[in-house]
């Protein structure tokens, strides 16, 4: 009955069989018997008189589990002799909560990355304090979320996040607990954490804590879910989408466990904000292994979050220019450029079209006429969707528009081009147009690459002769126009872009005089 979950339900009720599997798991993570006692897992207790040698931990009040240990198992030194590097700032906030008698200690991702050889963005703080408690320890702090149990310590000018140790209620909607309960046990507050990399804790005095094996996944390189794979996604649908995005980052596997747990419970990132699924989308992207989005998919992840992803990778190309289907040469293409935001979004959405503007002629070749067009518009599309910012989204849509622009390597059309584009974006432009051929078939690869490189050349020669390719660099200007006798009004506009289109054509003619000549003889 403990073992097997709809046994427990229908005979102690939902409540009670989730108090049940959560103690399995807490004993199934731990080494020993006196590993729980020391940490208060699950407030474990041996029992005494007639029960000597049986142990407890607590379930729904008035209840306990009861159980007994194999062998002479003894508690193993658990005081780990690694040292972590902590900013004086954090030692000082652990201290004065250990001075006035609470427990304190760094938590989560610092840990991790510190372990790694990592440098934390932040540090994190768990505390047995209550916000209260911890407020009036420190004489600068702010209620980040206190109902959550989080205020922020200021020291000088850095800002750190302390959180006393809490138990979450039920999650209702895969985003957010129903009830969060404050808790004096460290144990209990590691165990809400998501993956075991993350549910380690540290201080100079006790050393690491590591009650679920996060250590030893490190070294395996492995992202496992904290007990329960299915309950820890079911608390909060996001860690879904963060067990694939830190195994790109770190270059871990997802252990099986986790991933029957995220293919079943994938449709749930429905329930998930566009904002939330940005920021990790991101991360992916950017970090040493965004191929991931390989997993993603398999998973069922992008069924959910970019359905048009799923598309590609079931569309072929049947053209000489290609070798993989449209999914497989966008992941070549990703990682054929640098990590910039920007770059892999364009080299994520490139070809995003291509699924629903295939043809297949007569002889059987695939083509994908204006899905260039098409996929900035559908980018755009997506972009809304998944509520980027606006820079973001019109860098990303020009440069997927004319990702597959082509140029002849001379001046003249050099300058066409940047104008065309944008002078910021061209830089970006060469690159998305270098990563695209290099995830190409080697059917005339060279000779496109060639054709970026004398293109690149070209531009760069441009840059030092400080050639005008846009109205912003133009010698003349509207106010020129008006003291030249014209009226004010919308044919400035187009007087200037019919000066700047003869400079294109002949750099030389950039200067105020020359222009004004010109101007009086259109």
């Amino acid at each position: 009955m403990c073992t097997n979950a709809r046994e427990a339900i229908k005979k102690h009720g939902l409540r009670m069989a989730e108090k049940i599997h959560q103690r399995i798991d807490e004993i199934s993570a731990a080494d020993t018997v006196e590993e729980m006692i020391e940490y208060h897992i699950g407030r474990c207790h041996q029992l005494t008189e007639d029960r000597k040698g049986e142990y407890a931990v607590d379930l729904v009040h008035p209840y306990r589990l009861v159980f007994t240990k194999k062998g002479e198992e003894i508690l193993k030194e658990k005081k780990n002799t690694m040292k972590i590097q902590m900013p004086e700032d954090v030692k000082y906030i652990l201290e004065k909560l250990n001075n006035a008698g609470y427990e304190a200690y760094a938590v989560g991702g610092c840990v991790r990355d510190s372990i790694l050889g990592r440098n934390p963005d932040d540090w994190d703080i768990t505390t047995s304090a209550t916000p209260l408690e911890t407020k009036a320890l420190f004489p600068r702090t702010f209620d980040t979320g206190i109902e959550h149990g989080t205020i922020t310590v200021l020291i000088d000018k850095d800002a750190f996040e302390v959180t006393t140790y809490r138990v979450d209620g039920k999650y209702e909607d895969s985003r957010h607990p129903s009830e969060v309960t404050f808790t004096r046990s460290l144990s209990e507050d590691l165990l809400r954490r998501d993956f075991t990399i993350n549910a380690m804790a540290y201080n100079d005095k006790d050393g690491l804590v590591d009650i679920f094996g996060g250590m030893e996944d490190l070294e395996n390189k492995i992202i496992r879910c904290v007990g329960n794979a299915n309950a820890r996604f079911g608390e909060d649908a996001l860690r879904i989408l963060r067990a694939v995005r830190f195994a790109a980052q770190l270059g871990f596997e997802i252990e099986p466990e986790t991933k029957e747990a995220i293919t079943l419970l994938a449709p749930t990132l429905a329930n998930i904000s566009a904002e939330r699924i940005q920021v990790e989308l991101i991360k992916m992207l950017v970090s040493p292994n965004p191929t991931l989005m390989r997993t993603a998919y398999e998973l069922g992840i992008t069924k959910v979050i970019l359905p048009e992803f799923d598309e590609m990778m079931i569309t072929s190309q049947e053209t000489p220019h290609h070798k993989y289907n449209v999914g497989e040469h966008t992941l070549k293409a990703i990682e054929y450029v640098r990590a910039d935001k920007v770059l892999r979004l364009v080299m994520l959405f490139h070809d995003i079209a291509k699924p629903m503007m295939k043809t297949v002629d007569e002889k059987g070749v695939a083509h994908f006429k204006m899905h260039d067009i098409k996929g900035a518009e559908l980018t755009k599309q997506i972009l809304r969707r998944l509520k980027f910012d606006n820079d973001t989204m019109n860098k990303v849509v020009k440069l997927v528009q004319y990702h597959d622009y082509r140029t002849p390597a001379e001046p003249k059309n050099v300058r066409k081009a940047m104008n065309k584009i944008g002078e910021d974006l061209f830089p970006y432009y060469l690159e998305v147009r270098e990563a695209d051929t290099l995830a190409q078939s080697e059917y005339l690869q060279e000779e496109k690459l060639q054709n970026i490189k004398d293109v690149r050349l070209c531009y760069e020669e441009i840059l030092k002769r400080n050639e005008c390719v846009s109205l912003k660099t133009l010698a003349i200007t509207g106010t020129d126009l008006i003291e030249n006798g014209m009226k004010p009004g919308k044919e400035i506009g187009t007087i200037l872009n019919k000066l700047l289109e003869i400079v294109i054509e002949h750099p030389e003619y950039n200067t105020k005089d020359k222009l004004l000549e010109i101007y009086k003889q259109l």
